[in-house]
């Protein structure tokens, strides 16, 4: 909108204040979108713009995102916590068209820091929810509107640099302006092969990327989206510094990925069920196929032995255990994911607040107390995962995730399958609350 009047909006500590008291986590996600795009409605978004163009937000209110992340936060961060150079902080230039790294190994000293900085040089911190409260509970948050792992990173640019080429990434970006202001400019795919990619670019030279679809100025309060596969580079002006932090999702989540599930455990039911897939080959194969023999057009054998391969790829389709795939995808996410930040009301109901405690030289409190009548649910909506692995039955769950990417294993416990169903249950009846009595085990033993 070339609206030039103020959005306002609800500060980003009365809304996260507010959805603590909403029970639904997905209707809480939903709010949070909600408020990180607005004024464009959620459903416009999904619609129009996701994964088809770029859409600035401008809303000529430099507190809209206020308290999300700081330079001040930047710097108290360096100063308290163990930074490392390579790991959580990058030290970037870009000069007459060449991107230059500058990282150095070690811890990230303030010192150190603000000399590069000092010098012209970007930094990027590369996980600030490892860092930072504050934005480990809006990813968190944010991961159950996407089904999708939501990640972050924060850019501090001296005034008149550039830390990065150009290049186009293999994740939806969106980019909050924080402090200062930045020069974008958005580039189209230059090619069908690029709409969308797996992978992100390698860094393109100005004569590779032609006119920009998108050249603009980011203030502070503003929000730039663009798909993966769309070219950017940013560049601060002279007169002031640039702060922003980019939110990216949907990496590695397409058809694709979930076919790179499917196919495998396909293939495995086919031939085990299916002779036809364990006969052998010809003899005589190796004479006819490959590269070598693909110019050979005139080779019946050849036109034989495509046929036979498409119609077991046919074959095979009968055998695609898609919800199969589907909990392998979600398991993946569950790994990815962040742990949840658990409210004061949510952990007063967890094991988080048992009473148990050491007292008059021993133990005290250590049983709790469930009982039929003990009303019960997962924390969030997307918390765990129930999948059947080499004949074991495995709940994955993210509430023992690091803040750091990876960093732990992925976790799970393996469940008794005659208690299956009532973890299923569990899984499914949220948001609401059931009573252990109605869990569908033998004893009241079990069900507790």
């Amino acid at each position: 909108s070339k609206d030039a009047r103020p959005w306002t909006g609800p500060s980003l500590s009365i809304l996260l204040r507010d959805l603590r008291h909403i029970q639904n986590s997905k209707e809480r996600s939903a709010k949070l979108f909600e408020w990180l795009i607005a004024p464009v409605a959620p459903k416009k978004f999904f619609s129009d713009i996701w994964e088809k163009t770029p859409a600035l937000i401008r809303r000529h209110n430099g507190n809209y995102y206020k308290g999300l992340f700081s330079s001040e936060d930047f710097d108290r961060i360096l100063r308290e916590d163990h930074v490392n150079f390579g790991v959580n902080l990058d030290v970037t230039s870009y000069f007459d068209g060449e991107k230059e790294t500058h990282t150095p190994t070690g811890r990230a000293l303030p010192v150190v820091v603000w000399d590069f900085y000092k010098n012209g040089c970007s930094l990027r911190l590369l996980n600030p929810q490892a860092f930072s409260g504050t934005v480990w509970n809006i990813l968190s948050i944010l991961q159950e509107s996407f089904g999708s792992m939501v990640g972050a990173n924060v850019y501090l640019t001296p005034p008149g640099n550039q830390g990065f080429a150009p290049h186009y990434d293999d994740i939806e970006a969106f980019v909050i302006q924080l402090e200062g202001k930045k020069c974008w400019r958005v580039y189209d795919p230059r090619s069908n092969e690029e709409v969308l990619p797996s992978n992100s670019s390698r860094n393109f030279t100005q004569q590779e990327m032609g006119t920009p679809i998108m050249d603009t100025v980011l203030e502070a309060g503003d929000m730039l989206y663009f798909p993966r596969g769309f070219i950017h580079q940013a560049s601060c002006l002279s007169e002031i510094h640039s702060l922003h932090i980019t939110l990216s999702t949907y990496q590695r989540n397409s058809w694709g990925d979930l076919l790179h599930k499917l196919f495998p455990g396909a293939l495995d039911l086919a031939i085990e069920d299916d002779v036809e897939f364990r006969e052998g080959l010809p003899l005589d194969y190796l004479e006819y196929m490959g590269v070598q023999n693909s110019e050979r057009e005139d080779d019946p054998r050849r036109d034989s032995f495509n046929k036979k391969i498409y119609n077991l790829m046919r074959k095979l389709l009968k055998y695609a255990p898609i919800d199969a795939a589907v909990d392998q995808k979600a398991k993946d996410y569950i790994h990815d994911c962040l742990p949840p930040v658990l409210t004061k009301e949510e952990l007063a109901c967890t094991v988080y607040s048992a009473p148990a405690r050491w007292r008059d030289g021993g133990p005290r409190n250590v049983v709790l107390q469930i009982r039929g009548s003990t009303r019960i649910r997962m924390l969030r909506s997307n918390v765990a995962r129930l999948c059947g692995e080499n004949g074991s039955i495995l709940l994955y769950y993210t509430i023992e995730n690091s803040r750091d990417y990876h960093k732990e294993d992925e976790k799970c416990i393996e469940i008794d399958p005659e208690l299956a169903d009532g973890v299923e249950l569990l899984l499914c009846s949220y948001p609401q609350y059931i009573k252990v009595d109605s869990l569908p085990a033998g004893s009241l033993d079990d069900k507790v």
